[in-house]
């Protein structure tokens, strides 16, 4: 392989999210306020910026109105501001209970917020931020966390581009780069490929609960402007999640007689048998999502992994050299579905502590502590120290009771009772073996609500370059066959949304493990709930996977 060239920066940030752009905004915000010559890039791995942003989403406008407080002026694509709030618990397939209001934990209140497609705010935010003078790198993958002879980070390598699959050089082959920085902020969303290594290097979960984790699945439909409610959110949960499975649906109306609908499933789940995709399609058909979609038409899909551990689960977000923020951190707020807004408050705080510390003349190489300072003082802090008891209260009491448990904390003493409720249980060893239970018999898509994999992974445009090194790689390739499948009928056949995993007979009649990389669509669900924790995601090619556009 040829030898890496190399640039230097002053700050490199990993991943064109919310949080890594409101932190190299922020940063060029502070360095042009006060004439300080700085140089920031961003590297993203998807095509364009916004290309790999999946979200629900409603939005909390708090973290963005500090950022730019003429956000509205500047044309953020925030148009649909929240009307009114449904909350559903699904009995069965035909009926429900709507809750009334004052039964609702206050974080469930959308009043003040905005349905968005996070793709296109952040499309704008990465406008703003070229603007400002950020560099952004779209269709690089940084594939390697650089480290300086004493341990500290120095930047990151980005992948080698038309390398084939046998690990020769195709004629396209470029190598890849090393962008090395003062500081490099790790902003890659939940279940970030750098961001676990970084946990391992510097054990910086070792003081923390363990990361909860659900699957997203969502898609955008067009709708008859007769049954189309602009501001309307939606959410619920129940059926059809069952036997200890949890999660919960969203349905948002956006503007342009559009409807975002979708299924959030926890992925500490234990039945085998179960599959987030097949939940979610035959959930549509139930009478409160199906009096929306009904003579619609589906436009996209996709799906994405969420962290929802929430505050007890935090990491260290710092280490020599670097800080870890946003979802690659696990800033999500759960309790109020959203973490946009969380995510770019952490990407501010840490571009203010970089900020402050290169202008002081640091070289880089330094544990940030005061980050760790900024960040206790600050409301997002306080916001999911509040938050806490959320998700631990709906793993061990359920939907019943963990949620009349949420109304006492949120709504009677705003997420202040004197005790915190811990759920240590990693969520890939909560699966039990399949002659547990039953398998689970889903009914045939019908191809007007409910759809099959392939049609979905098509709407959702992902691609990859056929011929490059699987990006799924395993630790053991005897493993799916010889213990997942005798002892869990082999899950990843149907945690995988994207029909990515597969059993299949070969001409000599035996079964064959068959994983078809180019339909991921960069959701790293295998890469928590595989139960041998055998399934290691790495980042492709530069660009490929899917290309979300209004998602």
């Amino acid at each position: 392989m040829s030898e890496r060239e190399s640039m230097e920066f002053d700050v490199v940030v990993v991943g064109a999210g919310p949080a890594g752009l409101s932190a190299a905004c922020r940063l060029m915000q502070m360095a042009n306020e006060q004439e300080q010559e700085l140089t920031v890039c961003v590297v993203e791995k998807g095509s364009e910026v916004g290309a790999h942003i999946l979200s629900g989403a409603v939005v909390e406008s708090r973290a963005l109105d500090e950022l730019f407080p003429n956000w509205k002026e500047l044309g953020a694509p925030l148009n649909t501001p929240v009307t009114r709030d449904e909350l559903y618990l699904l009995k069965d397939n035909e009926r429900a209970t709507k809750l009334p209001s004052a039964l609702i934990p206050k974080t469930m209140h959308n009043h003040g917020n905005y349905i968005v497609s996070l793709g296109n705010l952040t499309r704008w935010l990465g406008e703003q931020a070229e603007q400002l003078g950020v560099e952004i790198f779209p269709g690089f993958t940084a594939a390697e966390i650089l480290l300086n002879e004493d341990g500290s980070v120095k930047g990151i390598a980005t992948g080698d581009m038309g390398v084939a699959e046998d690990g020769g050089e195709k004629d396209s082959y470029m190598p890849g780069m090393e962008l090395h920085a003062k500081y490099t902020l790790f902003a890659e969303g939940c279940r970030g490929h750098l961001g676990k290594q970084l946990y391992q290097t510097f054990q910086l979960d070792k003081n923390a609960d363990a990361q909860h984790y659900g699957i997203g699945i969502k898609e955008l439909w067009d709708i008859d402007p007769a049954k189309h409610e602009e501001g309307l959110v939606v959410h619920g949960s129940g059926w059809p999640l069952e036997g200890g499975t949890s999660g919960g649906f969203f349905l948002y109306h956006a503007e342009n007689n559009q409807v975002v609908v979708g299924l959030i499933v926890d992925l500490n789940y234990a039945n085998p048998y179960v599959s987030p995709f097949d939940e979610f399609q035959r959930m549509k058909h139930h009478p409160v999502l199906k009096q929306y979609l009904a003579g619609g038409k589906r436009v996209s899909y996709g799906a994405r992994a969420i962290a929802k551990g929430g505050f007890n689960a935090l990491p260290e977000m710092t280490f020599p050299g670097g800080l870890l923020i946003g979802c690659n951190a696990g800033t999500l707020n759960f309790a109020k579905i959203k973490g946009t807004h969380t995510a770019m408050k952490s990407g501010m705080i840490a571009a203010e502590s970089v900020f402050e510390a290169i202008k002081g003349g640091c070289t880089g190489g330094k544990k940030l502590d005061s980050f760790d300072s900024a960040f206790k003082d600050s409301w997002l802090y306080e916001e999911l120290y509040r938050s806490r008891n959320f998700g631990p209260a709906m793993h061990k009491f359920g939907p019943y009771l963990g949620g009349a448990f949420n109304f006492i904390d949120q709504n009677l003493f705003g997420g202040k009772l004197p005790i915190t409720l811990r759920d240590n249980h990693e969520d890939y060893a909560q699966m039990r073996p399949a002659s547990e239970f039953s398998e689970i018999t889903y009914p045939k898509p019908d191809g007007v609500l409910s759809f099959d994999k392939l049609s979905s992974v098509f709407l959702s445009n992902t691609n990859h370059e056929e011929d490059q090194p699987c990006h799924l790689t395993l630790k053991d390739s005897s493993i799916p066959l010889g213990k997942n499948l005798p002892l869990y009928a082999e899950p990843a056949q149907r945690y995988c949304p994207a029909g990515v995993y597969e059993i299949v007979e070969t001409e000599a009649g035996e079964a064959k493990f068959q994983i078809n990389s180019q339909n991921c669509v960069h959701c790293k669900t295998c890469d928590i709930k595989d139960p041998s924790q055998n399934i290691i995601w790495i980042t492709p090619e530069g660009g490929g996977g899917p290309n979300y556009p209004n998602m």
